[in-house]
This record gives structure tokens, sequence and C-alpha cells, in this order.
């Protein structure tokens, strides 16, 4: 294989990487938004926590800075997983009451807080220097076989996401989310208890959101604050869950690949621009990702899956 053949196979497999990442993000986003309308603005704090617990436990001991236990992959995106659905429940246990709109602005506030605990609890996170050494599975084969058998990882981890929300929404809890989120007045008239579904759908939420950051702190093998910036782990999450189809399963993976396949497609053209025009038209990106949500949402209301009624 020529270099420039392997090179565009390094691209192919890093967009599909992402995306199974991102589209796991999705189903996180759309367990708590299309199956329970619980609006979730923080995404960015628990992928945060899920990333540092993974990155804290699966790397060897460093000076100055809590970790080295070295634990395998499994058990720390596990551990990720549990200890965000944990920070979840705690959140909910404030804010479950709140209105939409509170919600949303209580959440932007948690992940702030998160954030900030992130960038300058050194002892904890290494601070600005981030924490190094997270070893991939599959690293001592060398490109491009590490890759492709890492995207085997992160599919392997969307496809059981993906059964265990679609099994959750056909349940008799998934019938009863909806009834909530449709009208929680009838629901809580039937004998449900609305804050108790509404508490367990953001834990299981924040749960999935969790476990993509572990996933993502092993793609990179290293994390840093710039890793959890709200653009990327929380609006791109909404435009692609908005896009694909809010309330569908297989919408919030489609937006979830749609979307970051044209966000990286702009990083592209933008990088090979002159440094100047490349600093003021970085911009362009965000741009396009709104006009793409426009077009699609002016042509399909619900996204470009939507939720189907369900008898």
């Amino acid at each position: 294989m020529t270099g420039e053949m392997q090179g565009y196979l390094l691209y192919a497999l890093s967009l599909l990487s992402l995306g199974g990442i991102y589209a796991i993000l999705a189903l996180g986003l759309n367990l708590q938004w299309g199956m329970a309308g619980l609006f979730n603005a923080g995404i960015a704090g628990f992928f945060a926590s899920g990333a540092y617990t993974a990155a804290i436990l699966g790397t060897p001991p460093v000076a100055g800075r809590l970790g080295g236990f070295d634990l395998p992959m499994p058990v720390t995106v596990a551990a990720a997983a549990l200890f965000s659905a944990a920070i979840g429940w705690a959140v909910g246990r404030l804010c479950i009451r709140l209105r939409t709109d509170y919600l949303a602005i209580a959440t932007i506030g948690i992940a702030e807080i998160l954030r900030l605990i992130v960038r300058n609890e050194g002892w904890l996170t290494g601070g600005s220097l981030g924490i190094s050494g997270i070893v991939r599975p599959f690293d001592g084969l060398g490109p491009p076989r590490a890759d492709i058998g890492y995207l085997a990882v992160v599919l392997g981890c969307l496809v059981l996401v993906y059964i265990f929300v679609e099994r959750a929404g056909r349940s008799p809890w998934g019938r009863t989310m909806r009834a909530i989120r449709d009208d929680e007045r009838a629901a809580a008239a039937l004998g449900k208890d609305v804050d108790a579904f509404r508490l367990q759908a953001f834990a299981l939420g924040s749960g999935i959101m969790g476990g993509a950051g572990a996933l993502t702190a092993y793609y990179f093998r290293f994390l840093s604050p710039d890793a959890t910036e709200p653009l990327l782990t929380t609006f791109l999450v909404w435009v692609m869950l908005i896009a694909g189809g809010s309330g569908n399963n297989r919408g919030a993976i489609l937006g979830a690949f749609l979307v970051w396949t044209l966000w990286s497609s702009t990083e592209l053209v933008t990088g090979r621009l002159p440094a100047d025009w490349a600093a003021n038209l970085a911009y362009l990106r965000v741009l396009l990702i709104g006009l793409l949500l426009q077009v699609v949402l002016q042509r399909f209301a619900g996204g470009i899956l939507p939720e189907r009624a369900r008898r």
C-alpha cells in the first residue's frame, strides 16, 4: 500500500471511529431528550467526567497526580460510565423538577463547574498539561491494523448501546417515559412517579455520555481540557440529534455520522487556506453546520429519520 493510500485509509478509519463515539453521545442525549424530554445542555461535563475517570484509572503511576492504577480498558470504560451515571443521578436529584429552560441553565452551570475542576485541579487531572500515556488496545499492531482494531471496539460499543436504548424504548419503561414527555400531568394522574422516571433517564443518559468520553480518551491517547470544549461536546451533539431525528435512535446515529463528516471535511478545506484566511474562516465551520440544520429542518421538520408512532 502506498503512503497516499494509507493516509486516506487512516483518515477514513479516524472519521468512522470518532463518528461512532459521537453516535454514542447522541444516543445518550436521545435517551434524555428524545425519550424523556429532558433538556441537558451540560453534555460536556458528563463527557469530561467519564473521560478523566478512564484516563486516571487506565494510566501508569505519575508523580504529582492521582492515578497509577493501570487497569484494563473494559474496566475503566465501565467505571467511567458508572461514575458519570452517579454524577447524573446527583445532578438530577437537585434539578430534575425544573422546567425545560431552567434545567438547561442548571446543567450548563454544572458542566462549567466540572470543566473548571478539570482545568485547575492538577493533582487530579493534570490541569492544563492533561493526562498522557493512555494505551489504546491493539497499539502493538501498528497502523493501520491498530486503527482498524480500535474502530471495531468503538462500533462494538455503539451496537451494544443501540440495543440497550432500543429495547429500553420498546419496553413498558420506555412507553412510560414517552407518556411523561408528552403529558406529565396525565402520567402522574395514572399513578406514575414522574420525578423518579425522569431521574432514571437522566442518570442512564449521563452514563452513556461518560462511556463515550472514556472511548475518546483512549482514541487520542492523551486527554486535556481542550477535549471537553462545549462546542465539540455539547453543540455538535445537539445538532446531530436534531438533524438526524429526535426520538429515533437510528436517526441519532445517522445524524452523528453525517454532521461529523461535514465538520471534518470543512476542516480539510480551511486547513489548506493561507494562515490569515484560515484563522478568520474557522468560524465558517460553525456557519455550515447551522446552515445544514436549517436545511434539514426546513425539509424534514422532525429530522431526517423522525420519531415513528408506536402502537
